[in-house]
């Protein structure tokens, strides 16, 4: 909102002059609005939109510098304590809590819409048996705006409400059967008892030769997963399925494309590097010449520091309190592997080289611990977070539709190619 603050810039040696409102966030910095800038006759140069507010948002709200992370003004810790994921869904999509019956409706919503039409389910056929989860993910995600007709009006509020339900509902049934497919194994279906973590283990997992019994600390531990990755305000992602969705696009195909971009290893493959490097480590023996490695910069340290957070992630903490809880379950604190991370967190949280840089363990340290320990193979650690982030990707999307100032993205470039040239016909070159 804006405040009777401006920033003044002169500019033509000081012949110019412009007046650049100041506009006061609930929370965080202040924006200077630049939408006025084009007067100049310049344009700003801000590689990675590093230092450029690309929207108005009321979902998420980050403090890098004091470890904060807020779903509609509630710290994360307070919801991985006390909420679920689908509730946090509901929050993040409709802005408030929901009260008893509200939730009842929500849910029953969501577990309605949770089956997939059995023409998709042929899609998955035309995909090679050994297709990286997230190409599958990808293409059947993009696929389900060819079989839900009836609800791509995206200027319709109702049509808005019913296509996030679906996307929230199958996201699990979809990364699931990518999982089945690449493995094998026959489909398998939702079943409606269950809650929304146990239902993605039970189709994961269970096989048609025996009733399969979810385990009620590993189902939890799978929750604040979802939960702690349902949102993270403009991330490369979400600025993504915003793009997208500025071209009128359905909201499948913007899904899509965060998904698409969500498989990038700079963003959502993070966990899945954290596996890979400590199998590069082999044991505990070799920890200590690693972590020195790190400090020589001859190793690259995965799961420690965070591109935003410049203090400790708030969702580390949570995340190591279940760590703790599914390796105690599963008897796994013994286990090579897990004791080799143990013995790697411990060297960065007393090490003053980690210390002062603040490279403490950050969420996808300990997420990647907790799914492998659940049995989940590393190929589908980015699923699992796309199906988690759908939601707040469809929030931003619908607030984005919602938003009669919004316009098409059509960002800027400074051009160094080229000046005007005329053509030189080949055989004068």
């Amino acid at each position: 909102m804006e405040n009777n603050r401006k920033v003044t810039l002169t500019y033509n040696d000081g012949k110019d002059n412009l007046e650049m409102p100041v506009l006061k966030g609930t929370l965080g910095p202040d924006v200077v609005d630049i939408r006025s800038f084009s007067k100049t006759g310049m344009f700003t140069f801000d590689p990675g939109f590093l230092a450029t507010a690309s929207c108005e948002s009321q979902i998420t709200f980050i403090d890098g510098d004091l470890g904060q992370l807020y779903y509609r003004g509630y710290p994360i810790e307070q919801l991985a304590e006390k909420s679920d994921y689908l509730e946090v869904c509901y929050l993040l999509l409709n802005g408030e809590l929901p009260t008893a019956e509200e939730r009842k409706v929500f849910e029953r919503g969501i577990m309605r819409h949770n089956m997939l039409h059995d023409q998709l389910m042929s899609l998955f056929k035309g995909f090679r048996r050994d297709a990286h989860p997230m190409a599958v993910m990808v293409g059947v995600v993009g696929a389900l705006s060819a079989f839900y007709h009836d609800s791509l009006d995206i200027n319709n509020p109702e049509h808005r409400k019913i296509s996030a339900h679906r996307l929230i509902a199958k996201l699990p049934n979809i990364a699931a059967q990518a999982y089945r497919y690449n493995k094998g194994l026959p489909f398998s279906y939702p079943k409606n008892g269950l809650t929304y973590a146990e239902n993605f283990l039970h189709m994961m997992f269970s096989t048609p030769c025996e009733e399969y019994k979810v385990n009620k600390t590993l189902a939890l531990a799978l929750d604040r997963i979802f939960t702690l990755h349902a949102d993270h305000e403009q991330n490369a992602s979400t600025s993504t399925v915003r793009l997208a969705g500025s071209s009128g696009a359905n909201p499948f195909a913007c899904i899509a494309a965060g998904i698409a971009c969500l498989w990038g290893p700079s963003h959502g493959g993070a966990n899945e590097a954290v596996l890979k490097m400590l199998d590069e480590i082999g044991s505990v023996e070799n920890v200590p010449a690693f972590m020195e490695g790190v400090k020589n910069k001859t190793h690259k340290l995965m799961g420690f520091g965070h591109r935003v957070y410049k203090n400790m992630d708030p969702r580390a903490a949570i995340m190591k309190e279940t760590c703790d809880e599914v390796l105690s379950e599963l008897g796994l604190h013994n286990d090579p592997k897990f004791k080799l991370a143990m013995a790697l967190e411990k060297i960065a949280l007393e090490d003053p080289y980690f210390i002062e840089r603040k490279l403490y363990p950050n969420v996808d340290f300990y997420s990647g611990i907790v799914l492998s320990a659940i049995g989940i193979p590393v190929s589908m650690f980015t699923p699992i977070f796309a199906l988690a982030r759908t939601v707040g990707w469809i929030s931003h999307w619908a607030e984005m539709i919602a938003d009669p100032t919004m316009k098409i993205g059509r960002p800027r470039q400074l051009y160094t190619g080229a000046q005007r040239r005329d053509y030189i016909p080949q055989e004068q070159r």
